[in-house]
């Protein structure tokens, strides 16, 4: 079958232009005379709205679109209310999360107070001491003269017993003393005597009678709190308190520097000796400070403070570089001096001798050779407390009856404590084919005064 090929006119009219036409097709199909598009019938006229009428249908447009409206304005405060009810309940939650969290972190590392807090709770702890030292120097005419110098230093309470409140402090602070007194927060003063004493750790314990403490005073003062030293962190914050320059309790703040320092110190009596482990910070320890106490934002002790940098290796001057003898460290040698018996000065009549001579180690001698830092027996006196025992020269006393001896000097100092007669065991480093070895010896002790007559 062709097909019918129509091409369309500009009118859009379709004329055939070839091709034959299928016999069932109406043979009239060939041409088709366009038909007119039928004209719509006439309608009735429309009447133009009567003024009535228009204001009816504004009316009714406006009631319309007031409803729109209306229903718009709840359907978005509807909407608003429940995303803004959404976000509050929210907010709520992420506060409520935080809280816990915050709470969570404070049961596991301890609330912390501000440097002012901390220093209120700690103020009961703190005592002033306040030393006298006979010194001798020459005078301009020749020969020696006795001078009392007076020396201020800081303790903290960190025990008591049947008898005694006991106070840490620094070995440097109390070291020579003829006498000391303790000042306790309420300005009250009373005498305390030197328990015990720690040289190559600058540890000490002073005890005060308590039936020297009038009870108000006891009302207002308070053990320390012990803190965890192995805790601390670079960065962390601290503060220390303590008696500087003499003039009373001071507070300073400031963060832990670092860590395990090392610190060569040199007490009044030439006796050198290195202290290790230090925490090192930047609050502000300068002299009379010694013996106080470095505390953490929770108010426990972490620390005895201890010094101050002078200056560097190379002389120049240094700030912001303080010392402390972390409470970890020291803990033991406190307990061990705690336990101690605690002495005072015996009468002249009653003196005691140990029947040797001796000097002092030096530092060369340590570090070079590795003698142990004490008081070195340089001639052992013949049929003396010490020759009976068997001590021998080059033997280094290190310990006497519990105390730490690092010098001849302080050997000396300890001895006016024990009078004659009295069997102290004495502790000597004595070299050997493996290096020194500890040895134990019990000595009598002899009387200073009937030496004297030999």
């Amino acid at each position: 079958m062709d097909e019918l090929n129509y091409n369309e006119n500009r009118n859009g009219e379709y004329h055939y232009t070839g091709g034959q036409i299928n016999q069932t097709e109406d043979r009239q199909a060939s041409y088709r005379e366009p038909h007119p598009e039928p004209h719509p019938a006439p309608g009735k006229p429309k009447k133009p709205l009567s003024m009535g009428k228009k204001w009816a249908v504004v009316i009714a447009m406006a009631l319309v679109f007031g409803l729109v409206a209306g229903s718009t304005m709840v359907g978005v405060n509807a909407i608003g209310s429940f995303v803004f009810n959404r976000n509050n309940k929210t907010a709520e939650l992420q506060q409520t999360e935080t809280t816990e969290n915050a709470e969570a972190a404070g049961q596991t590392q301890g609330t912390g107070g501000t440097v002012s807090e901390v220093a209120a709770n700690a103020m009961p702890s703190l005592v002033t001491i306040s030393t006298m030292t006979v010194e001798q120097m020459r005078s301009f005419f020749g020969g020696t003269q006795q001078y009392e110098v007076q020396g201020a230093g800081t303790g903290v309470i960190v025990g008591e017993n049947d008898k005694e409140l006991l106070i840490a402090t620094n070995y440097h602070v109390v070291e020579g003393a003829s006498s000391l007194s303790v000042g306790f927060i309420d300005e009250h003063s009373v005498e305390a005597a030197v328990k015990g004493t720690d040289v190559n750790n600058d540890l000490a314990v002073v005890a005060v009678k308590l039936s020297d403490i009038p009870d108000e005073t006891m009302s207002q003062i308070k053990i320390a709190t012990i803190g965890d030293s192995d805790t601390l962190q670079l960065g962390d914050q601290v503060v220390a308190i303590g008696n500087a320059l003499g003039y009373g309790q001071s507070v300073t703040s400031g963060y832990v520097s670092a860590l395990d320092r090392d610190l060569t110190l040199t007490y009044g009596d030439g006796t050198t000796i290195e202290s290790t482990g230090l925490i090192q910070t930047d609050a502000a320890i300068n002299s009379g400070n010694s013996g106080g106490a470095l505390l953490n934002m929770k108010g426990e002790l972490i620390g005895i403070n201890e010094a101050k940098s002078s200056g560097s290796s190379t002389g120049a001057s240094v700030d912001n570089i303080g010392f402390a003898i972390p409470i970890d460290k020291a803990q033991g040698s406190l307990q061990d001096m705690m336990n101690m018996e605690t002495r005072t000065k015996v009468d002249a009549d009653k003196a005691s001798y140990i029947g040797i001579r001796g000097s002092d180690v030096s530092s060369e001698a340590i570090e070079l050779y590795n003698v142990p830092a004490g008081a070195v027996v340089v001639e052992v006196v013949e049929n003396g407390p010490a020759a009976k025992e068997g001590m021998q020269e080059g033997d280094s006393i290190t310990e006497l009856d519990g105390r730490t001896i690092s010098g001849m000097s302080q050997l000396q100092q300890t001895l006016e404590y024990y009078a004659a007669g009295e069997k102290v065991d004495v502790v000597v480093q004595r070299s050997g084919g493996k290096g020194y070895e500890e040895k134990t010896v019990s000595v009598t002790l002899g009387s200073a005064k009937e030496m004297q007559n030999q």
